[in-house]
């Protein structure tokens, strides 16, 4: 009886290990995982950058006069991921912005009849439901403190933000790397 009893508590040690050493593993893949997530992050925001920097060299060259018609005004082409941000004017519809910048519009849209006050970037990142890394985060903040420097949303002194909209940019705020 006691060797049996012996088999068995030497098949639960090795069990016991082979659980240690998977917790293990299961803990180096998830930073694995998250450094590849910021990774990821950095370069979709960095190909963003670059879409809007051409974009914006684009209309430079180009000279858009403020003479077009109103019927050119109100067709504007459908937003792609990566389109850059306008800057805000009365009359500019929500949906020339891409989807991501959309759904940051919408959600502070929405608590400003509530009388909700501004929120972080990591509230508006949890509110989204897209987690709470700091790439994920960041890539909030990026897209909101994008949207505040055109004019589609109001920057808090204290790095807030809340629905608003205002002719412009803020005077003296540095473009968003």
């Amino acid at each position: 009886m006691a060797s049996v009893l012996g088999m068995l508590e030497e098949r639960e040690t090795a069990a016991r290990v082979r659980v240690g050493g998977l917790r293990e593993e299961v803990a180096r893949l998830a930073g694995v995982l998250e450094a590849a997530e910021i990774e990821l992050d950095r370069r979709v925001i960095a190909r963003e950058e670059l879409v809007e920097a051409l974009a914006a060299s684009a209309v430079e060259a180009t000279a858009v006069t403020e003479t077009e018609t109103e019927a050119e005004r109100k067709t504007v082409p459908a937003p792609v991921p990566g389109s850059i941000v306008p800057p805000w004017r009365e009359g500019l519809p929500v949906t020339v912005l891409a989807p991501d910048y959309q759904r940051i519009l919408d959600m502070l849209d929405e608590r400003r009849p509530t009388g909700q006050g501004p929120m972080k970037a990591k509230e508006i990142t949890a509110e989204l439901g897209l987690g709470t890394t700091s790439a994920k985060v960041e890539g909030v903040r990026s897209n909101a403190r994008r949207l505040a420097e055109r004019g589609w949303l109001v920057q808090e002194t204290s790095g807030m933000f809340s629905a608003g909209r205002r002719p412009g940019a803020v005077p003296g705020a540095a473009p968003s790397a």
